[in-house]
Parts: structure tokens; C-alpha cells; sequence
């Protein structure tokens, strides 16, 4: 899919927390990061999990839908995540704006994998003082 093989990653976000309960996209992620370099920490599809394994470290971003399993929303994993000084990327059809002040910024679904991973390349751009290139349809910064 595509093509290049694995690659080490030189940015500073390296360590990637996926939280996602459509266990397509979730799956989709998870092999998409990798193959880009990444290190998926661990695919989750509920709030409770995702704000433990934040709450452990290890974690240079969480991706993380809106709407989840059980209870919780990615809302609450934002504000762990926020708590805890490690940006999230909402990835979700649903961004939510009264929660701009907890997330680095918001990729609109659907989006492809191309897209994710340009999103991503923004970010640490931006967290490393850099000017982001053109950004990917669909992704919304947020100011700090």
C-alpha cells in the first residue's frame, strides 16, 4: 500500500497513542503508522484505557476520535492528555470546538493515510518552532 517500506522517524513525535473505536480505521492507523516509522504505544477504543496508558508516559501523541466506547469521549482523553503535556490530534467527523483549548489541532474524517501522516509531519513542525508546510485537507491547527 505503500510502497516505501518502513522508515525511522527524525521528529520529536515518535510514540503514537491510537484511540479509535471503528476497529477498520483503528486497524488502518495502526499499519499506516508503522509502516511510516512510527510506534504505535497501543490502539484503544475506549476513554477509561487511553487515559491510564497516558497517565503511564511514554507518549509523544494521541490520535483520538470524538466519540468512543463506553463511557467517555475523546474530550476526557484530550483533557488527560493535555493534564499530562502530550498533544492529541482529534481525528473524528465531529470536531469539537469547545475542546480547541486541550488539542493540538483536528483532522476531519474521512481523510487518507497520506493525509494522517502529513498532519502529523505539521505538528511536529509546529512544536519544533518550524512553519508547517502546506497543510493536508482537512486539518485544523489550534492555536497553544
Amino acid at each position: 500500500m505503500f510502497g516505501r517500506g518502513r522508515q525511522e522517524r527524525d521528529g520529536a513525535i515518535r510514540r503514537i497513542l491510537v484511540v479509535e473505536d471503528d476497529a477498520l480505521v483503528a486497524f488502518d492507523n495502526e499499519y499506516g503508522l508503522g509502516d511510516a516509522g512510527y510506534t504505535v504505544v497501543d490502539t484503544i477504543d475506549n476513554a477509561a484505557e487511553a487515559k491510564a496508558l497516558i497517565a503511564k508516559g511514554g507518549i509523544d501523541l494521541v490520535l483520538s476520535d470524538v466519540n468512543l466506547r463506553g463511557a467517555g469521549s475523546g474530550v476526557d482523553v484530550a483533557r488527560a492528555a493535555h493534564e499530562a503535556g502530550i498533544p492529541l490530534l482529534f481525528v473524528s467527523g465531529q470536531c469539537p470546538v469547545e475542546a480547541q483549548s486541550l488539542a493540538a489541532g483536528c483532522l476531519a474524517k474521512p481523510y487518507s493515510q497520506r493525509d494522517m501522516l502529513a498532519a502529523i509531519a505539521a505538528l511536529d513542525a509546529k512544536r519544533a518552532g518550524r512553519k508547517p508546510g502546506r497543510l493536508p485537507r482537512g486539518l485544523t491547527l489550534y492555536e497553544d
